[in-house]
């Protein structure tokens, strides 16, 4: 179903690549298998799925079970198996566990307009308490043009101002392309450019996060670390924005849901 040997050809690639530890492998999947995937996905306005609108995200999400088409179902169920995590986490000299509750992850949607702040991923479960390692994204969006938008980017760390330093990387959006990395390196990710179709097409990516045991004295940050993109720097209301969606009490008033 996945390319397990092309992980482990490139495991020292993984490992070595800049600005963090990451790979990108196409054809990730079966064509047809990967095809039934993105033909499942709902339309952007169904009201099961959540909608985060402010100034730091753009996006539609879902990761509830019972809600996943038959492909999907059975497509989560073996990227979280015994068999995948263990042998993901061989390859990677990591011992990973599955979060089955898809915290953050599942179905991604971003449509006309969609954007995601470079930023850091939680880092220890809200209720597992185990560490987020490992992040894994398959792109679904078929015709998608580079044109459309939607990069992934990866920047650099600033030392000094724990902030984004650099965009160092930007990965095109393609069908069937993954992007596999490790998020415990100052791992600051976004997408890189807005999203513009004219309506003619959804960013559509599914998501899933890898855990490990945290190391001491782990940071307890249990919600996304966002920055400012370079419009925004010194703006005081994105800066408070970003303060209280951090906050693992506050965030849940800093964007709009529905579903």
């Amino acid at each position: 179903m996945i390319k397990i040997e092309e992980i482990k050809n490139r495991v020292e690639e993984f490992h070595s690549a800049a600005p963090f530890p990451h790979i990108v492998i196409d054809d990730f999947v079966d064509s047809k298998f990967a095809k039934s995937l993105s033909e499942e996905f709902p339309v952007i306005d169904d009201s099961s799925l959540f909608t985060y609108s402010n100034p730091l995200e753009k996006k539609s999400a879902l990761n509830d079970w019972n809600k996943f088409p038959e492909h999907t179902y059975k497509f989560f169920e073996y990227l979280c198996s015994e068999t995948f995590v263990s042998q993901l986490g061989a390859m990677l000299g990591i011992k990973l566990y599955p979060d089955f509750g898809l915290h953050g992850g599942g179905w991604h949607m971003h449509p006309d307009g969609g954007k995601l702040n470079p930023h850091l991923d939680y880092n220890i479960h809200p209720k597992l308490g185990l560490q987020r390692r490992i992040n894994l994204i398959l792109y679904l969006s078929q015709d998608w043009k580079p044109e459309f938008g939607g990069h992934f980017g990866l920047w650099s760390n600033d030392n000094e101002s724990h902030r984004p330093h650099k965009l160092e990387k930007e990965v095109e959006v393609k069908f069937n392309r993954a992007v596999i990395f490790d998020t415990t390196y100052q791992s600051w990710h976004g997408l890189s450019r807005e999203v513009s179709t004219d309506g003619t097409n959804i960013r559509k990516s599914l998501a899933i996060y890898y855990l490990c045991d945290p190391p001491a004295n782990s940071e307890n940050r249990q919600r996304a670390l966002y920055a400012p993109t370079e419009d925004q720097i010194s703006n005081p209301e994105i800066e408070e924005l970003i303060r209280k969606r951090a906050d693992n009490q506050l965030y849940k008033d800093q964007y709009i849901t529905k579903g």
